[in-house]
């Protein structure tokens, strides 16, 4: 492979990753302002739409997938984007994925003329690996403001059942005090509730939909008030304690880790940086020896190695608490 080849691979490469970066500036300066302007959350926008609650309700519903479905059967990838809260059914992620594939596989045979050992890897990579990374980090990061909304969620509870509420009447206060995701999965909560499902079975179905560990604590907790009764109020206001509690020991945890953490990344991402500072300084270096038979055999064990030892630091760094 000449040089002319391999510029154009990292020509490529780096104008998908400013593509992408730039897209989501445009969503983070324009969309999302917009959204929080239109209304506090997606369920509520939808009302204020005139759609009747269960239109609503079924309308959520299908565009996560969720319609008629036991979530607790689901398979990894649709319980992926389901707790990622992105409106795409699993159906068509999945056809995305083989065209994106397709497409990254095309262009590195036919426009770059790359050989099928090294391209398949590479299209794998950018069409399947890049883009169940993405929903993986916005599944991270809706999870960890679900977690952080919690605590003021079951505070609105507590206020709603000392105020003299019903327990559905202190729940829905939540779906139209708080903004997404907590506001809209305590609305889908409690529209399930008006629509036939008792509330053992909707909290459970929100704890799935979520899938963060705390919401186990709500459903037990319910649950054990709903059969042997007791002062709810009392316990939700403990639980929020605890989970303001779990909170601040996970930042203090993240604070102590930060040295083990900026560690392990400057360990993954030095090679990478060695590798591109040499090719750069002499392209010759790693030329010279491309067409040799045990090259890329090597570069791929390398590969896998780097891979394996990064995962063995992310799990000396991230403590489970």
């Amino acid at each position: 492979m000449d040089t002319t080849a391999l510029l154009r691979i990292a020509f490529f490469v780096f104008t998908t990753v400013a593509a992408v970066f730039f897209i989501e500036l445009i969503y983070l300066a324009i969309a999302r302002p917009i959204q929080r302007r239109r209304s506090i959350n997606r369920r509520l926008g939808a009302l204020d739409k005139g759609a009747a609650g269960e239109q609503v309700l079924n309308r959520l519903r299908a565009e996560r997938g969720i319609s008629g479905v036991n979530l607790q059967a689901l398979g990894w990838l649709r319980k992926l984007l389901i707790h990622s809260g992105l409106r795409i059914t699993a159906a068509k992620f999945a056809v995305l994925l083989i065209v994106l594939f397709a497409g990254f596989l095309a262009i590195q045979k036919l426009l770059l003329g790359m050989s099928t050992g090294f391209s398949i890897p590479i299209a794998a990579f950018l069409g399947f690996g890049v883009p169940l990374q993405i929903v993986r980090i916005i599944r991270s990061r809706r999870q960890k403001k679900f977690t952080e909304q919690l605590p003021e969620g079951l505070d609105i509870i507590v206020r709603g059942l000392r105020s003299g509420h019903p327990v559905s009447i202190a729940f829905s206060l939540v779906g139209r005090e708080l903004q997404d995701p907590i506001g809209s999965e305590f609305g889908i909560t409690i529209d399930e509730m008006t629509y036939g499902l008792d509330m053992t079975r909707a909290l459970n179905n929100l704890a799935d939909r979520v899938g963060i560990p705390d919401m186990s604590l709500l459903v037990t907790a319910v649950a054990l008030q709903s059969s042997s009764g007791g002062n709810l109020g009392e316990v939700l206001s403990n639980l929020s304690k605890v989970l303001r509690d779990r909170f601040q020991l996970r930042r203090k945890v993240r604070a102590l880790s930060a040295e083990g953490r900026f560690s392990a990344i400057g360990l993954a991402i030095l090679p990478v940086i060695i590798g591109g500072a040499i090719f750069l300084q002499n392209p010759r270096y790693y030329l010279d020896v491309w067409d040799e038979p045990v090259f890329l055999p090597a570069i791929y064990g390398l590969v896998v190695w780097s891979i394996i030892g990064n995962l063995i630091m992310r799990k000396m760094i991230n403590f489970k608490y």
